[in-house]
Order: structure tokens, then sequence, then C-alpha cells
């Protein structure tokens, strides 16, 4: 097939960093005419074998003719992604179309480079490229004993079907990304990125690159840290100035220290941070944690640097944290890592903890040590430039000694996977996490990242999907954190509460009943309790069958030696073996003290059972709430529904739909809004019944609309300037001739002002019901977004709406329409009929699905469906269609996060 001249240059978004097997980056992007000699030096070191199995014969060279053929794509019909490490290329995929629909597919991956998981993800990139440009389906041609490429084909996820002729394989399969694709791609990301950060945490050796002599400098502190923190490793100190610093050597350069450097520290000025990257690159360092500051949060220059930065180490293959982070630490006793600014090393515990402000991280470690609450590794990532959230999240999923996840985000830099993978991680291991910036959705200077687009209701609803327990503050964060981390889950919502205090009792049933808890059983002990008066209580509490968890308040009697002491021995015996969770507000301390803590065999401060204690009963009670509402999370079943299930006689036709709008859009490469017919097809396609709509502008075309329809209609305006008006004076309703659509048309011509931009429309008339409102959106960033709410300007006024992220769970629909506080007028209130709420679900259902399915749909609404006992009626719809330069991508192949306007270096 000859070079066509469509598109001479390939999407921007084909270009990408990635994340290979073994953690380290590497960078793909399309092939051009230039990168001759790039492949000809690549070709050179690629073993006979290799070759063989690429071209079943002998080819130990390229010819000119080969070159050509090779670089010069037309990056759509044939198309081309070479890989690339250290400026060198390590490996190139292509496919040639065969035929519209069919393509032919191969690659070779440098010998030294084989076994990194190179081929997967080739064709994860080459198949998404495909797809977008209209190929269906690859076959591969692979002779028989090249194991480890016919793997490759076969673990991808797809359906292959296999076929023998004169000795070679064709491999044929379908490239959709089916639910089985797309987790295959997924497990290989989160190994990947567990292995980049399991590095970080557990090194053998460390530089310290920037240590100086200096008492009052950054590069001592870090020295003083990592040796006073007894890391288990080697530390060496890297100073061109010095022959020693604190008694240890000092090299010139980390190429100069012997043996392998796993992770450097860096803390010299911003100007030489390139340099040290380079020199670690040449080193084999897998991992830099870059202290200095100097970067983004200074401004444009600095935010040129950080770009220029990232996109060396990236392309060194290097990992990064940072720049301008407090640093990492890591407090297992087999490693025990300070490579962090901070002095105070946190007790070991059950929680990890990522934020990103460095100021911040020293305030939350001194925090975590006066709770004695503990943490198992912590990161400050500063600028977040390179390793985010999502990365810690990957690696917190596998780590055994972490149980509990703690975030403060200050931004998100790719919210749809951090839905994803929080999702997954929630299952396994609470998240919480604190988000600041939640009203203005606005993000520090440093951070790097384009502005979410979509209400921060959209954002907490995205949260609560993920089964995040989102607090409003630090605070609140450390009161969760230590009832996870040492108490089990409860059951439900039912609540015991024993103590000694009257007022303190009462408080603590107000606070319960304000956060949807229930006080089923209360044991006022008075003030001249006993410990074994509390032994009796507690114990009674925990085996009733109707309470789910207990609420202990302890206030020192007058008088009474010893109490706090044989109180305290009750609660830590009693805690140690309740499957119930306690808290308790024990003498007014805060965190857990050292009378309620039972020894942790794993070495943790406070073990399983020890019983944490609250300043306040009433934040004592709100963190069992918010683990409360995590427990129904978990045993909600959370099925991903990336189907609707189609009624026999109503099923979903995709291909219809996403033919309409690429014509739409070939036709209209800007875009447009939808017309009437179009929508209608659209909505049909996914069995939403659009009811017809004549727009008429005068009286004559009203009445031949209203002969159209059999009469029994409606004249209404529709214009957005006369829409939800409470007094419905822009509807006249039951119009059964000729002469009541004249009527109507006077009165309403009469009513409403500057009647020529009413925009009039005849209807059917609708049977009476509750309206509703359904809108979808598309976010560049953060993806498409569903919201539910009734009609009428009290909901616009009130922001009475539910949201979601589509693929909705099997709950979601449900959830949407009850949680609205106008819900109530669906269910009978004041004895109104009762909706068919089915059907209002079923609409919700297919409405969020049309939009995860199409991103090209960049907003559509259903601003009046009327809801009845006998179903809905949808009345009116807007969608509007525009070209997605990158349409979810990130969704189906693996790639890591760019800064917004990257230029990838050469």
């Amino acid at each position: 097939m000859t070079d066509v001249e469509a598109e001479p240059t390939p999407p921007r978004h084909w270009e990408a960093d990635v994340l290979l097997r073994d953690g380290r980056t590497a960078h793909i992007r399309p092939m051009q005419p230039e990168d001759r000699d790039l492949l000809i030096d690549f070709y050179a070191r690629v073993s006979d074998q290799s070759k063989y199995y690429r071209f079943f014969s002998p080819m130990p060279e390229l010819s000119d003719r080969d070159l050509d053929r090779f670089t010069q794509v037309d990056h759509r019909d044939r198309v081309a992604l070479i890989l690339l490490v250290a400026g060198h290329m390590i490996a190139v995929g292509r496919y040639d179309t065969i035929r519209p629909g069919y393509a032919e597919v191969a690659f070779l991956v440098e010998d030294a480079h084989q076994g990194r998981g190179i081929g997967q993800l080739l064709l994860e990139h080459l198949a998404q490229a495909g797809r977008e440009r209209g190929v269906e389906e690859f076959v591969a041609e692979v002779l028989p004993d090249n194991q480890a490429m016919i793997h490759t084909f076969r673990d991808a996820g797809y359906q292959v079907k296999s076929a023998f002729e004169d000795g070679v394989m064709e491999l044929v399969f379908r490239i959709d990304p089916t639910d089985t694709a797309i987790g295959v791609m997924e497990q290989r990301e989160h190994r990947a990125e567990y292995a980049s950060i399991e590095r970080f945490f557990s090194p053998k050796s460390v530089a310290i690159i920037g240590a100086s002599r200096r008492q009052d400098t950054i590069g001592r502190a870090l020295v003083r840290h990592m040796v006073l923190g007894n890391f288990a490793g080697r530390i060496h100190v890297v100073n061109p100035s010095a022959d020693s610093v604190a008694g240890m050597p000092a090299w010139k350069t980390v190429a100069e220290i012997p043996g392998d450097v796993d992770v450097a520290i860096v803390a010299v000025p911003a100007e030489s941070v390139q340099d040290v990257v380079l020199d670690c690159a040449a080193k084999g360092v897998h991992g830099l944690v870059v202290i200095s500051s100097g970067f983004a949060e200074t401004g444009d220059e600095g935010r040129m640097r950080q770009r220029r930065l990232v996109g060396l180490a990236r392309s060194y293959g290097l990992r990064l944290i940072g720049p301008n982070a407090l640093g990492v630490i890591n407090t297992d006793p087999d490693v025990s890592l300070n490579a962090s600014l901070s002095s105070v090393m946190p007790p070991r515990g059950r929680a990890g903890f990522f934020c990103q402000s460095g100021a911040l991280g020293t305030a939350i470690l001194e925090k975590v040590q006066n709770r004695g609450l503990g943490l198992t590794t912590f990161v400050s990532a500063g600028n977040r430039a390179d390793v985010s959230g999502n990365d810690l999240l990957q690696y917190w999923e596998e780590d055994d000694a972490t149980e509990v996840v703690l975030l403060y985000l200050e931004s998100i830099g790719n919210p749809r996977k951090f839905s994803r993978v929080a999702r997954r991680v929630s299952r396994r291991k609470p998240i919480v996490a604190v988000r600041s910036g939640r009203s203005s959705q606005g993000v520090p200077m440093g951070h790097a990242v384009r502005k979410i687009a979509a209400p921060a209701e959209a954002v907490d609803a995205m949260f609560r999907q993920a089964g995040i327990i989102q607090v409003e503050s630090l605070e609140e964060m450390f009161d969760v954190a230590q009832l996870l981390a040492h108490q089990p889950l409860p059951r439900g919502r039912r609540v015991a509460i024993v103590g000694n205090s009257d007022a303190l009792g009462l408080l603590a049933a107000d606070a319960a009943n304000s956060v949807g808890l229930v006080v089923n059983k209360q044991v006022p002990l008075g003030a001249d309790a006993t410990s074994d008066d509390f032994e009796d209580a507690l114990d009674g509490a925990i085996d009733d069958p109707e309470v789910d968890a207990v609420v202990a308040i302890f206030i020192p009697p007058l008088n009474v030696p010893g109490a706090r002491e044989e109180v305290a021995n009750v609660l830590a015996a009693v805690g140690e073996q309740s499957d119930k969770p306690i808290v308790s507000t024990f003498l007014g301390t805060e965190g857990v003290p050292e009378l309620l803590r039972v020894p942790d065999v794993a070495g943790s401060s406070a073990g399983r059972g020890s019983v944490p204690s609250y300043p306040a009963v009433e934040a004592a009670v709100r963190a069992l709430a918010h683990v409360v509402e995590y427990a129904v999370w978990l045993r909600v079943p959370q099925t991903s529904v990336s189907d609707v299930e189609p009624l026999e006689s109503d099923p979903v036709d995709r291909d219809s739909a996403r033919h309409l709008v690429n014509e739409l859009l070939m036709n209209h490469p800007e875009g447009r809004d939808l017309d009437f017919p179009e929508q209608h097809r659209l909505l049909k396609a996914y069995g939403i019944d659009l009811w017809d709509t004549y727009a008429v502008e005068s009286l004559d075309e009203a009445t031949t609309a209203g002969e159209t329809l059999g009469w029994d209609v409606v004249l209404k305006a529709t214009a957005e300037h006369l829409r939800d008006r409470p007094d419905l004076a822009h509807v006249w309703r039951n119009i059964d001739s000729a002469d009541d659509m004249a009527a109507a048309w006077r009165s309403l011509n009469e009513l409403i002002t500057d009647p020529d931009r009413a925009g009039f429309v005849v209807q059917r008339n609708a049977p009476p019901g509750v309206p509703i409102t359904i809108a979808t959106m598309e976010d560049p960033l953060f993806g498409p977004v569903l919201s539910f709410g009734i009609g009428g300007p009290l909901t616009e006024l009130l922001g009475d709406r539910s949201y979601r992220i589509p693929p909705l769970a099997d709950h979601d629909a449900q959830d949407m329409v009850r949680e609205i506080k106008a819900s109530p007028l669906l269910f009978g209130y004041r004895g109104s009929e009762i909706v068919d709420v089915e059907e209002i679900e079923r609409l919700v259902r297919r409405v969020a699905q049309l939009q995860h399915d199409l991103p090209q749909v960049r907003a559509l609404q259903l601003p009046l469906v009327l809801a009845g006992a006998g179903g809905v009626t949808v009345l009116g719809a807007s969608v509007r269609v525009e070209p997605v330069k990158d349409p979810r991508s990130d969704w189906f192949v693996r790639r890591l996060s760019t800064m917004p306007g990257d230029t990838i270096p050469d």
C-alpha cells in the first residue's frame, strides 16, 4: 500500500512516557523519517535469531528500500511506534492495513531488553491507534518456536484464533477493548507501578547528593536523619568539594561510588539537578528523590525547568519523587529509612501516608508521633511531577504491612486513573483522604495540573463511588485512621453507649443521631462506677446481637484511687477480645493512650484491639460514622457494568450510535449541536424514546403539527429564558382541535414578551408526572460525569442534584435517585402517586452508558422527563458533539501522566 498524505503528522497523544515491567521508564512515539539512523543502530544490536523470528529469513542488514519502507509511514494505514531509552531505540512495532478494518501487526525488540514487557506495551498502543483509525482486527504471523511472541498475543486478553500453514502460525483477533483486555492491562500497570515504588522503599544503598559539612544545610540534615534513623543499607555522600562529610568519605560524583546505587537523594541548587540526573543515569540508579526547590512553585521559568527535569529523568529510565519534596520514610526495622528533611521518625504502624506539601508533611509526622498512630511508609511528593498518589496506591495495595491508606491531596493529576485504582484498592484496604481546595477546585502553584471543569460535587461523588472515606481535616483523618488501624469494622449502624457521665452520654447520643447512627442501647453507670461495673456493661453491650459498635466514656471519679488504671485494664482487655469496634473518650485524651494499648507482635506501638480515645465524644462518634459508611460500602456488590443489560425488545445499538457521531464529526470537525432527528436516532440506539417534537413558527404550522400527531397535544415555548417558569405560562395543554390551537397560539403570543424568540413546539400531551432532569458532560481531564435531579428552578437554586462517574455499578442508579433531598416526591409524598422508579433507574443507566461509550458527546441533557406511575416520558433533549483529541486512550493503554503543555525532549 502506498503512502498517503492524509495526515503527515501523527496525533500528539500517541507519544507518551511508559513504565516497563521492572519499574523503569521508557518513551514511546510514532516513527518518523528522520529516525533512519536510530533504526540502523538498533538493528545492528539485534541478534540474528530475533531478526529471523521477525522476517522468517536471514536478514543481517536493512536495505535502503527497507529503511524507507519502515521509517516512512502515513500514521493511518501504516503505523509504526518505537520505544526509546536514553535516546536509543530499543524496540519497534507496526501495523500495516491489508484491507479496511484489517491489519497485520509485528514487533522487534532488542535482545538486551526482552523480558521487560515491551511487546505487550507496543501491542496496547498499536491497538489503540488502530481503533482510532478504524481497524477492527489484527493478524500476526509467527514462527511456532517463537513462543515469547505467541504468548504476547495470547496473554493480551483478546480472543485469539490461530491457524497453521506452510510452517507459520497465523493469529487473528479483534482489538475491541474488552473487559478482559482492559483487566490484563490494569494488572500489568499495577505490577509495573508497584515495582517502581518498591525500589524507593527498600533500597540497599542510597546516595545523598549535595551532602554538606555545614551543620545548618539541607544536605547535612539528610545525612543526619539517615544515620540516626539506623538505615540498614549503605549510605554514600556526594560532594565534589569535600573529602568527607559527617565522618563518611565523600565522592565527587555518583559514578565514582563503588557498587550499585538504588536511590539518590538530591539536594543541590535547581539549576544543577539536570547534571545530577545524567550522572545517576550513567550509574544505573533506579530513582531520584529531589528535595531541591526552585521549580514549578516559583513561576514560569521554574515550570519549564521542571518539565525538562521530568522529561530527562524518564528518558533515561528513572522515576522521580519531587521536586520540592520533603522525602520518603520506611519504618520497617529491616530497612529503617528516613530519607527526608524531618527529624521525626514515626513509630512502626499500619498506615501508609502520602502528601504533597513539604511543610505540611513535617506537621503530619509530628502529629502521627504524638497520637501514637504509627506508619509503615511515608511520602511527601512536593510538586508531584512524576510519582503521584496513584503510584503509591498501587504499592500499598500489595504491601502486607500497610492496612490503612492516608492521602492528603492538594491536586489530582489524573482523576480517571485515581478513581479506577482507588475503587480496586478500597475493596482490600480503607483509604482516608483529605482534599484541599474542594470548594474552589484550585491547585497550588507548583502542581502543574489542569483544573477540573466538573463541579466539586462530582469529585465528591467519585470519592464515594471509589469507597474513599473523605474527611474535612487532618485531625478528622487521624481520628478515623486510629479507629481503622486498631479496631474491627462494624457490621452495621447500631451503637451502644456505656459511660459514667450522663451529660457526655447524652452528647454522644445526639451526635450519633446526627450522623446516621442508631443508638440501640444506653448504659449510664453513674459517677461512682467501678471497673467491674464497666466490665459487665461492656461485655453485655458486645454480646448484644442488636449492637454493632460501642462508645465507652470514662471520666475519673473523685477520691477513687487507682480507678483510671483499673478501668483502662478493662477497656484494653475487652477491646483486645471484641469482634466489634470500641471507641472511647478516656480521660479526654487523644490518640491511643499507653493505658489502652495492646502489645503488637509485629513491633507496632499499639496492636490490634487497642482502644482509641478522643478528647470529645462528638469526634469519637463522627469517626465511627465514617467507618460505618465504609463498612456498608464494602457490603454492597460493586460489580462494574461496562454493558447495560439490554432488554430483549430494546437492545443497545452501540455501532449505530458510533456511526452517527463519527459521521457528524466528519462533516463538522469543529463539532455542533444535534437537531431533533439526530437526537432521536442517538437516543433510540440506547433504548431511550424521545417524543416527537415539531418546531413551529406560525399558527398554520402548529395546526398541521397537531393534526399530524392526532391532537391531544400541547403548545409550549422552549427558549432558554423561558425554561422552568414556575407559573407554566409558556405551556398550553389539552389542545384537541384547530380552534383550540388558535386560542392557544393567540394566548401564548399575548403572554410572552417577544414571541418571535419563544421557540414554539408542538408535542403530544404527556401523562402527568414528576419532572426530572438527567444530564451528562465530558470533562477533558475528569472524564464522563452524570447528574440527576427533580426538574424546576428550586433544584438549580439549592443545587439538589446527585452525581456519579460512569461506568455505574449495579446500585449506583438506585442511589442517585434516592439521595437527592427532593426524592420523596417520587415515592408518594403527601399521598401523591408513587412513580415508576425502576424505569427512572433504567433511564439513568442508559444515559450513563451512552456517555461512557461516546466521549465525543461533549454534553447531553434531558431537561424535561415526566416520571409517572406508568413509566417515564422523555419530552426534550439537547446534545452537543465535539471531536476528542485523546479519546480516553489512557483507559486502554498504559502511560505516565505529563504536565499540561509538555514537550517531550529529543
